[in-house]
């Protein structure tokens, strides 16, 4: 049986056609398990990959599309997520109960439970991103805007930030709300992304 007919992997291709999206999900030769691994299977620079990092804060579950060239900037993950509590890191068993998917196979669409989800901004360096579909072996290309959208997810400056040092250009925001107050650059708009 082909890796594309396994059932989390149907999964994601549903999601994607229940998006009205066409079904991008390609298998790989090579493994897609790290964001390392998956740029070098695609030919795709490294923040190309979105990395699907699932968190608990508090009691609650949560996911972060983080591009493969950052890092997540956990303690700031409570304000953008609009929750309180501590951050912590689900065990393997854990992500897999709420997502439905291995750890190397993470995808943000498809899901066994519905998370809250935020996207960090920098992935709007790209026309296209590719995420996990379900396997180690899978990934899906979609546009950063329709990532967000079909994920549903918060789109944030705040979540992560560049995994070297570098000065990572991104596109700016049309609106903010996360860490907003006091800020005299706080931009307001219509609302399309929420920081």
């Amino acid at each position: 049986m082909s890796v594309l007919e396994r059932d989390a992997v149907k999964r994601v291709r549903q999601a994607l056609a229940d998006a009205g999206l066409e079904d991008t999900v390609i298998e790989l030769a090579e493994t897609a398990r790290s964001a390392d691994d998956a740029a070098s299977a695609v030919g795709c620079e490294l923040g190309a990959i979105v990395k699907s990092l699932v968190f608990t804060i508090g009691r609650r579950f949560v996911m972060a599309l983080v591009a493969g060239d950052h890092r997540c900037l956990e303690e700031n993950l409570p304000a953008a997520f609009f929750l309180d509590g501590d951050v912590g890191r689900p065990k393997a068993g854990e992500v897999k109960g709420i997502t439905g998917f291995t750890i190397g196979g993470v995808a943000p669409i498809g899901l066994a439970h519905k998370l809250p989800i935020v996207v960090d901004r920098s992935l709007k360096r790209f026309d296209t991103v590719y995420a996990a579909a379900g396997h180690p072996h899978c990934v899906f290309s979609v546009a950063p805007a329709e990532l967000a959208r079909i994920t549903e997810g918060i789109v944030s400056f705040n979540i992560a930030e560049p995994a070297d040092g570098a000065d990572v250009a991104a596109p700016p925001l049309a609106a903010s709300k996360t860490f907003s107050e006091g800020r005299e650059d706080r931009v307001s708009g219509d609302g399309g992304e929420a920081g």
